[in-house]
């Protein structure tokens, strides 16, 4: 027999649209260069509909048994991740003092460096020799300069992934987070290789608020493993008439 090091349950879930979501869409959109937000990425807000996405995510919670619902909330420290974390709490009649609530910088957005707010035309434009270089070195390797790659956002979510054996065994584990960190914990998670992972990114968008769960199941591998049960689970926004967004967020030119 063996104890059980992972969490019951892990949902991963990207924050509601944001301003940035909008703002790039009209960039692209008008194919400008530069996507027009005068937020710093960390504290671009949610949009209304953002909002109204964080609270269907709440009433979903609402509907679900005490024992199942989350009672470990892990965030990322931009404003879009913590509002979703806060209003989707609210909207289940709770707050932070009813879960453990911890904010974790490993779980920020994939930084962009020299390429941060522009659009897939404005890097073509700017950067003609980088654009070329990322399409030869393919968006996993890549490293824009002053920024990261996949291969760096998985590198830290390793020691989430520590984190969550660690502290947070057989506890029910929310991470309010993004696009390429529910992507990356995919990879982690369920052992894809680089090519499984961008066909899966080639398949469309993570959606707002859109839900990606695992749970533990002892009898897998030594020591068992989190399964994958839903992957971009969007059936509360469904229920409520919310609409499903699915931009990428603002900071990166081509999708991230």
């Amino acid at each position: 027999m063996h104890s059980q090091t992972w969490p019951t349950t892990l949902w991963i879930t990207r924050h509601g649209q944001s301003a940035g979501n909008v703002a790039r869409d009209i960039a692209e959109e008008s194919r400008a260069a530069v996507i027009d937000i005068a937020h710093r990425d960390v504290d671009v807000p949610l949009s209304a509909l953002g909002v109204q996405q964080a609270q269907a995510l709440g009433r979903w919670m609402v509907s679900l048994p005490s024992n199942q619902k989350p009672n470990v909330l892990l965030c990322s420290p931009y404003v879009r991740a913590i509002t979703t974390a806060d209003v989707m709490l609210e909207a289940a009649g709770m707050s932070r003092n009813d879960v453990y609530f911890s904010l974790d910088e490993r779980l920020r957005e994939k930084e962009f460096g020299i390429l941060d707010r522009l659009t897939r035309y404005g890097i073509q434009q700017k950067y003609p020799e980088l654009d070329e270089q990322r399409q030869q070195v393919g968006k996993f390797y890549f490293r824009p300069p002053g920024g990261e790659s996949w291969c760096d956002v998985i590198l830290r979510l390793r020691g989430v992934m520590d984190t969550l054996a660690l502290d947070y065994p057989q506890q029910r584990v929310m991470i309010i987070a993004h696009q390429v960190i529910v992507n990356c914990f995919r990879y982690l998670l369920d052992g894809l290789t680089e090519q499984q992972i961008l066909e899966i990114d080639r398949e469309g968008d993570v959606p707002n608020c859109g839900v990606t769960s695992y749970r533990f199941d002892a009898s897998v591998g030594v020591k068992g493993k989190l399964i994958l049960e839903a992957a971009n689970f969007v059936q509360p926004l469904l229920e409520e008439g919310t609409t499903v967004t699915t931009q990428p967020d603002v900071s990166g030119g081509a999708k991230a």
